[in-house]
């Protein structure tokens, strides 16, 4: 399956929350998949606890990872 997102991060919700609100105020539109939420709603555990991942359009990509680096 081929996709126009890619992912740009991935770290504990904190750091993911930070980086989500960059994204935004540069006008990137990110999403967001946290295994560790979605486990957690389902009734199940989950191996990998607090990573959260952000994907952004591929058009987006290299704005959104230098302002990351920018955070970082």
């Amino acid at each position: 399956m081929d996709s126009n997102y890619i992912k740009v991060f991935g770290g504990n919700s904190i750091a993911a929350k930070r980086v989500e609100l960059a994204l935004k105020e540069n006008n990137i539109e990110p999403i967001l998949k946290d295994e560790t939420e979605s486990a957690r709603l389902a009734g199940f555990g989950t191996p990998l606890p607090e990573l959260v991942e952000i994907f952004v359009n591929k058009d987006e990509e290299v704005r959104a990872l230098a302002i990351i680096t920018e955070i970082n």
